[in-house]
């Protein structure tokens, strides 16, 4: 579903693949897992580098806050930038600076120099998660999209379940440094393997400031980016303060606090991939059920999360719910405008990247200011806002 004013020069999307090329998707699906991992790494390790490069915890926020903010910036800006680049080589490179980038945070010698490689750092998701995003397109055919565009969001519940926290223990043991040394290892290891299995991905079309315009007058992904920055600002205002909740509202010793969230992350794994086999058949639906389910477990949390159990069991629903969002949407923006997939990918992902960084900003305010229960009734309303925003597309031929 495009909008009449593009034209086929402006929107045409390389045709599909000659062959269906998996081993593509999951090198891809392992960049997703290493953006994930490195953006939010320094979550579990902000005491010790901060201990170690004397800058309180609030300043050594920073390495979280920044990179969040850039890729924001980057995801339109860098396919906007290298205009007809082939998209191989521009994976390529990214991921070239963020092995080098991680390596540059694992030797800084101060703060200012750290903060500086998180900027690179987070340029490289920016621009790779832009292109990534929309890529399942390119590499599989028609009908197993859905399927691969799951298999490469996979990498992102991947990183929440294994990687910060097999990340942050590493860290724990052997020094923050070796845990970012570890990561620019892993995106060499990832780089070789898009060297390796990724084809060319010669673009049609270059990424121009008109093109990205135009997309917002396409009805769909005019809906696609509403749901996502109120689905996405509302599950981080609620969910970045999700210990507290658990454990003054739940009652839950904080002990169990990692495990739960642990098991927030599997359910998000499968929540991922249900997402993506029900999405095949229907797109408008599926996302419309997440966006449902959402708005129902946060605010359930203040009536039946009262007790360990209750608690428990909403944090899964709540996981299950928000781990079908990445390809759930995702989905809904392919859909929506075809023939300008990467154009309108990248204009998700600054959008996903910017609400992150302002849903748990304004979730710090609520917390601070009010209560925390306030931070579940904005999540839930924000998700019942996306479910009406959604609702309004159930007559788009495209999304069914």
């Amino acid at each position: 579903m495009t909008t009449a004013e593009q034209t086929p020069a402006q929107a045409r999307e390389p045709e599909g693949p000659e062959k269906s090329r998996w081993a593509a998707v999951s090198a891809v699906a392992l960049g997703t897992f290493l953006l994930v991992t490195a953006e939010q790494l320094p979550i579990g390790l902000l005491t010790s580098v901060g201990s170690a490069l004397s800058v309180s915890e609030g300043t050594a926020g920073l390495m979280v806050t920044v990179p969040s903010i850039v890729a924001a910036l980057a995801a339109p800006l860098v396919p906007m930038l290298v205009g007809a680049m082939d998209r191989r080589l521009l994976l390529l490179a990214l991921m070239t600076l963020m092995t080098v980038s991680n390596l540059a945070t694992a030797l800084a010698p101060d703060f200012a120099v750290l903060v500086g490689s998180r900027v690179l750092v987070g340029i490289a998701i920016g621009g790779f998660w832009a292109v990534a995003s929309g890529l399942a397109v390119r590499l599989v055919a028609p009908a197993d999209v859905p399927r691969a565009t799951a298999v490469i969001f996979g990498g992102v519940a991947a990183a929440n379940v294994f990687g910060v926290p097999l990340g942050t223990l590493l860290g724990d043991f052997t020094g923050w440094r070796i845990a970012f040394t570890s990561l620019s290892v892993l995106a060499l290891v990832t780089l070789i393997a898009l060297l390796a299995v990724l084809p060319g991905l010669t673009a049609a079309q270059a990424i121009r400031p008109k093109l990205l315009r135009e997309q917002f007058r396409n009805p769909g992904v005019r809906i696609g980016i509403i749901a996502t920055v109120l689905i996405v600002f509302g599950h981080f205002a609620a969910y970045t303060f999700v210990s507290p909740v658990v454990q003054q509202l739940s009652g839950i010793d904080e002990r169990y606090v990692g495990p739960l969230l642990f098991g927030f992350g599997v359910a998000g794994m499968i929540g991922n991939f249900a997402a993506g086999a029900a999405l095949s058949r229907q797109v408008y639906r599926s996302v419309l059920i997440t966006a449902v389910a959402l708005a129902v477990a946060m605010p359930l949390f203040l009536l039946l999360g009262r007790t360990a159990v209750g608690g428990a069991v909403l944090l899964a629903v709540w996981g299950l719910a928000y781990g079908g969002v990445s390809v759930g949407l995702q989905t809904w923006m392919i859909k929506s405008a075809p023939q300008a997939v990467e154009a309108a990918s990248s204009l998700w992902v600054a959008v996903f990247n910017l609400s992150i960084g302002l849903g748990a900003l304004v979730g710090g305010v609520i917390v601070d200011t009010f209560t925390l229960q306030g931070v579940l009734w904005l999540g839930g309303a924000c998700a019942l806002l996306a479910a009406l925003a959604i609702r309004t597309a159930r007559t788009h031929e495209a999304l069914r």
